[in-house]
């Protein structure tokens, strides 16, 4: 009886354990929503100076400036988006503009002051480089995590930090240049960290890495990536004055202020 008894309290013991530790397990997408919030959504609305070097297969750099607002309809769900371009003057005054829409296709424009055209940006389009860079016009507004499926395939230590690895694969293929890409989001702050995307052939093409992330008002925010083409080129961006709930109203996210830019936000 009595060694009844201990088995009987082991068991209970151990049950109690693994219990919880399942409560806690995350799916693929619980993992890849939060890194979509955490990386997205942060704060009710932003806005950042951003840089970007940009250096092409034959070692040559251009540098790109430019403002970014973002303001949050919905927590997780409808976005929009607001780009600014500074500098080199070949650029100053174009704009692109997102609306995220979870439902449905999201809308973009780029407003190209040379010749005053506003184009809509098609869903193939957003996959294209974004300002000559390295990073996809997706890249900076966000891939819905609808687009794809997950599936977790394991966890590793990167820099040392522990991450998961998850494997995305496109629900429509004739949409987007990859086969799929893999995902490295740490499991404490659940910021990306790493992105590979393979080609139609399955070979290794782009590699996304973060190299440096600070905390702003108590946010883990990345101020530092880099994009770069197995084939050669890549871009390094920097977020700078990073700030969150700065108060930005949804009126500037409007086509009206293509033209007209909203210059409290853009100085």
């Amino acid at each position: 009886m009595k060694k009844r008894s201990v088995l009987y309290g082991l068991v209970l013991i151990v049950c109690g354990v693994l219990v919880p530790l399942q409560a806690l397990a995350l799916s693929a997408d619980e993992i890849v929503n939060k890194a979509n919030l955490a990386y997205y959504y942060a704060g009710s609305d932003g806005a950042a100076k951003v840089r970007m070097t940009i250096t092409d297969t034959r070692g040559r750099k251009r540098l790109r400036e430019l403002t970014m607002l973002r303001y949050d309809v919905e927590d997780g769900g409808r976005q929009k988006f607001y780009v600014y371009f500074h500098r080199p003057a070949d650029v100053e005054g174009m704009v692109y503009m997102v609306w995220k829409n979870p439902e449905r296709d999201d809308d973009r424009w780029l407003y190209i002051p040379a010749i005053d055209l506003v184009k809509r940006v098609s869903q193939r389009d957003k996959r294209s480089s974004f300002a000559g860079s390295n990073f996809t016009y997706e890249d900076v507004s966000g891939r819905l995590p609808a687009d794809d499926t997950h599936e977790l395939i394991g966890e590793e230590t990167l820099d040392g930090r522990e991450t998961y690895v998850l494997k995305n694969i496109p629900r429509d293929k004739d949409l987007v240049e990859f086969s799929f890409y893999k995902t490295w989001i740490d499991k404490e702050n659940f910021l990306p960290l790493k992105g590979e995307y393979y080609d139609k052939a399955g070979r290794l093409a782009r590699i996304i890495t973060v190299e440096k992330i600070e905390n702003v008002q108590g946010i883990p925010t990345v101020v530092k990536a880099r994009a770069k083409a197995v084939e050669g080129g890549e871009t390094v961006i920097e977020f700078m004055d990073v700030r969150y709930n700065v108060g930005l109203k949804e009126r500037i996210f409007s086509e009206r202020y293509l033209r007209r830019p909203p210059r409290r936000w853009i100085r």
